[in-house]
């Protein structure tokens, strides 16, 4: 074990080992999943996290019989505090409040609650029943026809990380992405994390359209069915406000796969659950592992249930498309961590231990350095848009 090795990179090495050999891919082959679970962190200077995640959105709060993961990363969460507290007035920015009306109320109440406002917020011990296979079909696909392109087509819908690394692993894979952003709201890691953006998005073409606009929903239709693949994280109810039902749509496009990215599951009340990577880490049982490991509750790796996420989403994505079966899979942020924590726990549970130890020794130190090169161009926003609406048009 290195200075510092980051717990479940062993599940990452061995989904993308897996994907490189049915890609046969040299640019997979030649990637590490400490690499995966750790660039962003090393290329933001970050350190190892304690009870604030590397990112600093994310912090662990005592709550009066749990501890409560509160993920308040987006600029509208604060706003939404009182209501979780159920309060009239709240200085929103002072943690030390936020600290003490915590410190009073369960933590099952107050997560139920924050998820019903759309807040992403977790408990330490939530303890979820990992599933042998994280990767759900949600519906089943129509076959694809007696031909197909010989490199997938990726339409890359999701933003920020575990979908954006989806599609980026299968470009390395040799696939065509296309990332489509809305031209009112784009990918919030693009000035968040630009070098990280640069990273996961080169070489994909850029398209950007305005979903409000019938004109463009049309497009984005039409887009969606030349595709092999698509990949989204949005809420279902989101898509279906905008007209668009992804069940249905995989029943009647031959050959698509479908694969939607959440926190806490693609279907039922979990659907509408808002998690991000470090939240949906602590909901899965990792938190609650270090604590059992080490004596202390934090954060483990660096938001580490999307890169985790992303690296199955592309398996599951070349395998789908692979088999021609199509159909519409649903991976959540959470479950695809606590099938990873459980699957350590049983294959070595005392070489896990000591992988917690070590990382909780080094809570301050920056994270190890990791390297990888760039081989591809990052294209300006929107700078495809016309000229790939016109080939549909064309076609």
């Amino acid at each position: 074990m290195t200075a510092i090795d980051i717990p479940l990179a062993c599940c990452a090495d061995e989904v993308l080992r897996r994907l490189a050999e049915m890609t046969d891919s040299t640019e997979l082959a030649s990637l590490t999943g400490a690499t995966l679970l750790g660039e962003r962190a090393m290329l933001g200077g970050m350190t190892i996290p304690d009870r604030v995640s590397a990112g600093g959105g994310c912090r662990l709060f005592d709550a009066r019989d749990d501890v409560i993961a509160l993920n308040l990363a987006r600029s509208t969460d604060r706003e939404l505090l009182p209501a979780l507290f159920e309060v009239n007035e709240l200085d929103t920015n002072d943690d030390r409040v936020l600290t003490a009306h915590i410190a009073e109320r369960e933590a099952r109440v107050l997560v139920m609650r924050g998820r019903s406002l759309g807040l992403a917020i977790a408990a330490e011990h939530e303890n979820p029943a990992p599933l042998d296979n994280p990767c759900l079909q949600v519906a089943a696909g129509c076959p694809a026809a007696s031909k197909r392109r010989t490199r997938p087509r990726v339409i890359d819908l999701s933003a920020l990380w575990a979908g954006p690394l989806a599609s980026h692993l299968l470009w390395l894979a040799g696939a065509e992405v296309i990332k489509v952003e809305s031209r009112t709201r784009r990918d919030g890691m693009r000035e968040g994390d630009s070098q990280f953006y640069a990273l996961l998005n080169q070489g994909k073409a850029s398209i950007s359209l305005d979903l409000t606009d019938a004109n463009d929903r049309r497009a984005l239709r039409s887009l969606i069915a030349s595709a092999d693949i698509v990949i989204e994280g949005s809420r279902p109810r989101a898509l279906l406000q905008l007209g668009f039902d992804a069940t249905e749509i995989v029943r009647i496009t031959p050959g698509l796969t479908w694969i939607t990215i959440t926190g806490h599951g693609a279907t039922d009340e979990a659907a509408d659950w808002i998690g991000f990577g470090d939240d949906c880490g602590v909901a899965a049982g990792l938190s609650a592992a270090l604590r059992t490991a080490t004596g202390f509750t934090g954060f483990v790796g660096d938001a580490i249930a999307d890169p985790l996420t992303g690296i199955f989403a592309a398996s599951a994505a070349w395998d789908a498309w692979s088999s021609r079966r199509g159909g519409r899979f649903g991976l959540a942020l959470s479950q695809i961590v606590a099938h990873c924590l459980a699957r350590c726990t049983v294959r070595d549970p005392e070489t896990l231990r000591k992988l917690l130890l070590n990382w909780r020794a080094h809570v301050g130190e920056t994270f190890p350095p990791v390297q990888r090169r760039s081989i591809g161009t990052l294209p300006s926003f929107g700078e495809h848009t016309h000229s790939l609406l016109a080939q549909l048009t064309a076609c």
